[in-house]
């Protein structure tokens, strides 16, 4: 084997961007972005995701904790201050708010009930589909709920008087707590049948 189908060999797996001639077999070799599908894990241990669906489960029932603790400190506030708690209250509440999120979105790429469902199925067929609840459904009224909490948070923070900072709070929160009831997959709905309470 020559020089030329050496490098020919080398650059035809090779997932840089190349443009290479091999004057023994005239083939143009060209690609224009990087090939990264190998580094790309498309799988979850049965034993990672039972953890990170049980941690989904618990972190749950501190997001609706607090959120129920801020929502109740701003509806009894009246014209008292908006006090180091209260924004203390909705730092924790969004952190964890975030947590939950994260392994959600873990759960929903690498799990079977999420971006696979859409992968098999087609997007169409995902949102007509009985499985539409855990592909599209609950992650995108999550991802609004948490939306609305960041923005009742940073309510704290504004330039106005403390009577429109908890009000304001209390509508942004109430929102997102809304959302988050109808989003969840209760064991007492049907679309929670096989779900659990932690």
């Amino acid at each position: 084997m020559g020089l030329g189908s050496e490098l020919y060999s080398t650059f035809i797996y090779s997932p840089l961007s190349f443009i290479f001639l091999n004057y023994h077999q005239p083939v143009i070799i060209y690609q224009l972005f990087p090939n990264f599908d190998f580094l790309k894990p498309t799988y979850m241990s049965a034993d990672l995701y039972s953890f990170l669906l049980h941690t989904h489960s618990i972190f749950r029932w501190i997001v609706l904790l607090l959120l129920l603790i801020a929502i109740f400190n701003s509806l009894v506030a009246g014209n008292r201050p908006f006090i180091r708690t209260d924004a203390r209250t909705g730092s924790i509440l969004t952190v964890f708010a975030d947590l939950i999120l994260l392994i959600g979105l873990a759960l929903w790429y690498f799990g079977p009930r999420g971006y696979k469902i859409i992968e098999q199925q087609g997007w169409s067929a995902a949102m007509k589909g009985p499985d539409r609840f855990f592909a599209i459904e609950h992650t995108a009224g999550m991802i609004i709920a948490i939306i609305l909490l960041h923005i009742g948070k940073a309510q704290g923070r504004k330039a106005i008087s403390d009577k429109s900072k908890h009000r304001r709070t209390l509508i942004f929160y109430l929102l997102a707590l809304l959302i988050i009831l109808v989003s969840i997959p209760w064991p007492f709905r049907q679309i929670g049948a096989n779900s659990h309470w932690y």
